[in-house]
């Protein structure tokens, strides 16, 4: 059992799962001590590997301090295949226990929400397993309240709908390419059907962290998570994107020891140098101070997701968010107004205190960016370990038309596909469902049935046998 892409509100399945934890940490003289262990959740099993000894080189792949597979920009490294997007859905059920959904196989479920689930999708095209998000489109419209938005009033724009927020993450999720940032594979949009189909790279070990844990991380294995993190958001900020809700349970963790920045349902795009946001989105334990004030309804977006970004790096230390109350507006008081508090049962660095500090300063123009984050004295283990530069980390996403053609696969109806076919077989361009009276009679006397004068004589009368009614598929 795998788990699932990690949303709000989504919960991942509660199987024992099969995880693989890194531990790593650097000696004085600058060498990664890797001492992995592959466990399962229940401590039933643990296995521990010999420890290896290697130096760091950044612009490596196996180097944790740097992108995996290099730079997004830099060769070898391929870019990705276009999303592709899919306007005909084809279901049916299967002989083996699962839903045949176009050449997915569907199969167990692996996570659940409000607006649908997540199911583990078995491509038969190129042998590999995804993550398919299921929605129900009519759900997020009864969601929404209204089948049309409403006008703006006093002059502020109107809160996008549910189903508007998920097609906005779908034309975000389309541009980007990072090995930090989750793959939307595929979308399946049948106009004739409710559901909306999302297919996702599978990231089999879910969120990197569950939020409140008793067994947060080290600081080395938390600055091994924070630079993925870092490096991208700051693809996302090249790209103009504010992710709004970064946060543990959005970072997923692949088997190779690194996260993805996954759920982009909040997300702003922007133009210019920042955004400059307006309305209240995200998860309330980690929104900054700004997006709280009742006085101001403007706040920049970078400031926002570094805030956010120090509320998940509290909780790699320590387990749990800063601020907690049980009611949302008293909450709310506390980030506006509480000091973030060091708790003396975990002993930290200071290095790492003053981190946290600047990274979780009320004032958003004081607060630390993302810049000075990655030259900070925690983060580069005192100038010993280098991230990416801006230029190496980060591309500008361009897609040509070619690639946009390419990347929309119209599929025809399984009624044309008969049809055609029939039509190759018999090698004749009439229909292939007329009587075989006809055909006989055209054989017999040597005229060719695709001859002009045949034409006259087709049965024009609906031919093609009706087909069994396709089960939708539940997503109760």
């Amino acid at each position: 059992m795998v788990k699932s892409i990690s949303a709000d509100n989504w919960s991942a399945s509660q199987n024992t799962a099969l995880r693989i934890t890194p531990h790593l940490s650097i000696n004085d003289t600058g060498v990664l001590q890797d001492d992995n262990r592959l466990s399962v959740s229940d401590d039933h099993l643990s296995i521990n590997k010999p420890k290896l000894s290697r130096p760091i080189f950044p612009s490596l792949p196996y180097s944790p301090y740097a992108s995996p597979s290099v730079s997004p920009s830099a060769s070898p490294r391929l870019r990705r295949q276009p999303t592709k997007e899919s306007h005909s859905v084809q279901i049916s059920s299967g002989t083996e226990n699962f839903t045949q959904l176009n050449q997915y196989r569907l199969k167990n479920e692996i996570g659940k929400g409000s607006y649908g689930i997540v199911k583990l999708a078995y491509s038969e095209e190129d042998a590999v397993s995804y993550a398919m998000k299921i929605l129900s489109k009519k759900k997020l419209i009864r969601k929404g309240g209204f089948s049309k938005p409403p006008p703006a009033r006093n002059g502020k724009p109107v809160p996008k709908t549910p189903l508007e927020r998920v097609y906005r993450e779908i034309a975000i999720l389309k541009k980007l390419d990072h090995p930090n940032v989750v793959h939307l594979v595929e979308v399946l949009d049948d106009p004739n059907e409710d559901n909306l189909y999302m297919v996702f790279e599978l990231v089999p070990n879910g969120p990197v962290i569950d939020v409140p844990t008793e067994n947060p991380f080290s600081e080395d294995q938390s600055r091994i998570y924070l630079h993925d993190a870092i490096l991208g958001i700051e693809y996302l900020h090249y790209q103009k994107i504010i992710h709004r809700d970064i946060k543990p349970s959005n970072l997923l963790l692949g088997n190779d020891g690194h996260i993805k920045i996954a759920d982009f349902g909040v997300s702003d795009e922007f133009d210019g140098v920042d955004a400059l946001l307006s309305n209240t989105a995200g998860t309330p334990a980690f929104m900054p101070p700004e997006t709280l004030q009742d006085h101001s309804n403007k706040y920049h977006g970078k400031p926002l997701d570094i805030w956010s970004l120090g509320v998940t790096l509290y909780c790699f230390i320590y387990g749990r968010v800063p601020f907690t109350d049980n009611f949302i507006l008293a909450l709310h008081q506390k980030i506006k107004t509480q000091p973030v508090e060091f708790p003396p049962e975990r002993a930290i660095s200071d290095s790492l205190k003053d981190l946290l500090s600047r990274m979780l300063e009320k004032d958003p123009v004081k607060r630390i960016s993302l810049p000075e984050i990655k030259i900070h004295p925690w983060v580069t283990l005192d100038g010993r370990i280098h991230l990416l530069s801006e230029s190496d980390n980060c591309t500008l996403v361009e897609v040509t038309d070619e690639e946009i053609s390419n990347s929309v696969r119209h599929l025809p109806k399984i009624e044309t596909v008969i049809l055609v076919k029939s039509m190759l077989k018999q090698k004749s361009f009439c229909n292939p469902y007329k009587s075989e009276e006809k055909k006989k009679k055209y054989k017999e006397s040597g005229r060719s049935i695709s001859s002009p004068a045949a034409f006259h004589e087709i049965d024009r009368s609906p031919s093609i046998p009706e087909l069994p009614s396709v089960p939708d598929l539940d997503t109760e």
